[in-house]
């Protein structure tokens, strides 16, 4: 799980939330991307440079095999909403800098639903986007 509530039972702030996932994905993702999909529901999409993905194996095979070694995202903001139909449910937009290999950084952008899941916090859906604009 990404965030768990298990040991304190306490929710923590939208927020807050979305700032301590936004670490630990990121941290796991460029640590070992094998073991990212433990932070996705079972049945969860992932849509990846408009390549739609669902399911743990799905995703998994879809990350483990992107085209690089070494990634460092660095992140400039994180806006999060909650979701007002799921109590502790939110959504995350992640704007930032992704650095792979030796390749000049672009820019990305990633959005998250986050769904609170027998004490833990599971993704949902996942959307990321490079920001690169053809002319």
């Amino acid at each position: 799980a990404v965030v768990s509530t298990q040991s304190t039972g306490a929710v923590p702030a939208p927020q807050e939330l979305g700032k301590a996932f936004s670490e630990t994905y990121y941290g796991t993702f460029s640590k070992n991307r094998a073991e990212l999909f433990k932070y996705y529901h079972p049945q969860a999409m992932l849509t990846f440079e408009g390549a739609q993905v669902s399911g743990h194996e799905a995703i998994n095979q879809k990350l483990t095999s992107l085209p690089f070694q070494q990634v460092q995202h660095v992140v400039t903001t994180v806006d999060v909403q909650p979701v007002p139909a799921c109590d502790g449910a939110i959504i995350v937009q992640i704007l930032g800098q992704l650095k792979t290999d030796n390749d000049p950084p672009h820019g990305f952008v990633q959005v998250f639903t986050i769904f609170p899941i027998n004490g833990a916090h599971l993704i949902v859906n996942d959307m990321f986007r490079l920001t690169l604009h053809n002319n």
